[in-house]
């Protein structure tokens, strides 16, 4: 990315993107977070700036000033004008999305390092990444030539098939939550909407989780779906292709995919 300093290509957007449709209780976005860059988090992590926010959460990329290494902490954001219970969901979210990530042990997602309390909130502890968002890449640069989209769209297909065998679907897997870091890494972050295949069935089965323009079509008529239907249709939706589409606008263009 020209013009861009390495300190300056951490990790853009985890988990801050306020453009997934959801279905859990919302809070008030309200403005960007008043956290002070410099601040220390549960004694160990100085916050060094903010790297992106949005209506759930904020990013940060800090300093771990124990083992002297960057990483990237989410908080929760809260205007103080919550009901307790729904301070405990937004606690109980945070809880949950560090927990699922932090099953899957594989190159291509995102790694939890811990989970800390401050002041009491909650802050998920994260690999920082370098590089950009696949979404950041196309804006910046335009389509992708065909042998890059393919290239990242098997090392997606990987890092989904591992999550799968760790009993998650993603359920939100679009260029804005794919890293492509310095080198051949590619990344899956946020998994703040992720669902656990031995979650208890619950709720209405019209709900609908995601980002409509790269859900599956079994993602957004079955929400139990499973990890087979989902893993290889996510990988195409969030890969455009050279021509740089975004999938909505592609399927305005050609006939619906078979149900398989």
């Amino acid at each position: 990315m020209a013009g861009c300093t390495a300190s300056d290509r951490w990790w853009s957007s985890v988990g801050a993107d306020a453009s997934t449709t959801r279905t859990l209780p919302a809070f008030s976005a309200g403005p960007p977070p008043v956290t002070p860059a410099g601040r220390v988090v549960a004694g160990r992590y100085r916050l060094r700036r903010l790297l992106g926010h949005g209506g759930m959460g904020a990013v940060w990329l800090a300093h771990d000033e124990t083992l002297h290494r960057p990483v990237a902490i989410k908080q929760v954001l809260l205007t103080g004008l919550e009901t307790g219970e729904e301070r405990s969901t937004a606690r109980a979210r945070l809880l949950r999305e560090a927990r699922l990530a932090a099953r899957v042990n594989h190159p291509g997602t995102v790694q939890v390092y811990d989970l800390v309390e401050e002041a009491g909130h909650p802050w998920i502890v994260m690999e920082a990444l370098p590089g950009r968002t696949l979404e950041a890449a196309l804006r910046e640069d335009g389509p992708l030539p065909v042998d890059q989209a393919t290239s990242i769209g098997l090392r997606l297909l990987d890092a989904l098939q591992a999550t799968h065998r760790a009993g998650i679907v993603h359920r939100d897997v679009k260029p804005s939550n794919l890293q492509l870091c310095d080198g051949p890494r590619v990344v899956l972050t946020d998994f703040g909407i992720a669902s656990a295949t031995d979650d208890r069935p619950g709720g209405s089965t019209c709900t609908i989780v995601g980002s409509p323009a790269y859900m599956s079509p079994s993602g957004s008529t079955a929400p139990t779906s499973g990890p087979r239907r989902t893993s290889s249709r996510s990988a195409r939706r969030c890969t455009p292709r050279s021509r740089g589409d975004r999938p909505s606008a592609r399927a305005a263009r050609s006939p619906p995919s078979p149900p398989w």
